[in-house]
């Protein structure tokens, strides 16, 4: 378990990193969306490519961003459901979810989307407006936010199976991420105490 444990906590510390590139694409696309209503108001001026960026960056937002809100748990949920629930009966639910639908799920989108991105690359596919983008960019970002995605699922199912266990405190507290530092790796009696003490008080 200790391997498995290291495992998520590098795949939370790269997705904290894709998490926070993305908060940037953000800004980009405010800035684009702002400057091509700007030209378009002022000037008549408008650029089909600047418009598909806009969108490009949407879906990278939204799909390389999937993974990082299932970090910090910022996915919905039933919260008058939930609320109600203890912590290993929720950490249950999640793992039951995770095998059931998350890695299914991402799993075939990656094997659907994959043969799109290939077949775009090597046929060099366009957008059919005049001043387009290529697509094969925006078709990887499909596969690639969902090997991302599953990735981190790895990581939860992980955590919340080790804190089902007693090894680790409860991982996701308030919606709010909680540090794990020594407790992931130590396999020691006082992460087993710390884990103890944490279900105690909840």
């Amino acid at each position: 378990m200790n391997a498995l444990l290291v495992f998520s906590r590098w795949m939370d510390k790269l997705t904290e990193q894709v998490g926070v590139a993305t908060k940037w694409l953000v800004l980009v696309a405010v800035l684009i969306s702002a400057g091509n209503a700007i030209m378009r108001k002022a000037f008549s001026i408008s650029s089909n490519g600047l418009l598909e960026v806009q969108w490009y960056l949407f879906s990278a937002i939204f799909l390389l961003g999937a993974g990082y809100a299932f970090l910090r748990n910022a996915h919905v949920r039933i919260d008058f459901v939930s609320g109600r629930l203890s912590p290993r009966t929720r950490s249950a639910i999640d793992i039951v979810g995770i095998l059931a639908v998350i890695a299914p799920l991402t799993c075939r989108l990656i094997s659907l989307s994959w043969p799109l991105v290939v077949n775009a690359w090597l046929n060099g596919e366009m957008s059919p407006d005049a001043g387009g983008l290529i697509r094969w960019p925006v078709y990887a970002l499909v596969p690639i936010g969902m090997l991302l995605l599953l990735l981190q699922s790895a990581s939860e199912l992980i955590k919340r199976s080790a804190f089902i266990m007693g090894l680790i405190p409860d991982p996701i507290s308030e919606s709010e991420l909680v540090d794990l530092p020594e407790l992931q790796i130590s396999g020691d009696t006082n992460a087993s105490e710390s884990a103890e003490t944490s279900q105690e008080q909840r």
